[in-house]
């Protein structure tokens, strides 16, 4: 299945669908040395984001999320990509400076954890390719 979205940080990535219907803060809600997610009774709560495709509504938090975004990557331990159904500067930001792909305009409840997909963000055009 193809979804398609809104082109904010291009690249590509692949990998497994980490999906949440909840918002993620990634300061205090993700941990920055390991990469798991410790925002206390978080749909996620105890799961990794480390070379998942991270599916969730939208970012909360402190501007720190960008940079924590940034340790993350500097770690080896960020998403792969990240989708969004509306993106906040907090995340583009950290995106842009990660290096991590973005897109929006995705309604996580059609998405399932545990799902392979291939993303791809370009210029123009952005789109999940899902294995279900």
């Amino acid at each position: 299945m193809r979804i398609r979205g809104r082109p904010l940080v291009e690249g590509e990535a692949e990998g497994t669908l980490l999906v949440s219907r909840e918002p993620i803060s990634f300061y205090g809600g993700v941990d920055p040395e390991s990469g798991v997610v410790v925002e206390k009774g978080h749909e996620l709560e105890g799961e990794s984001v480390a070379g998942r495709i991270l599916v969730f509504p939208h970012g909360k938090g402190s501007t720190v999320g960008s940079y924590i975004l940034l340790r993350l990557a500097k770690r080896g331990l960020a998403p792969a990509g990240i989708v969004n159904l509306a993106s906040e500067p907090i995340i583009i930001i950290g995106c842009l400076i990660s290096g991590i792909p973005l897109m929006d305009g995705v309604d996580p409840s059609r998405l399932e954890s545990g799902w392979r997909a291939e993303m791809h963000v370009g210029e123009q055009d952005a789109f999940l390719d899902v294995k279900v």
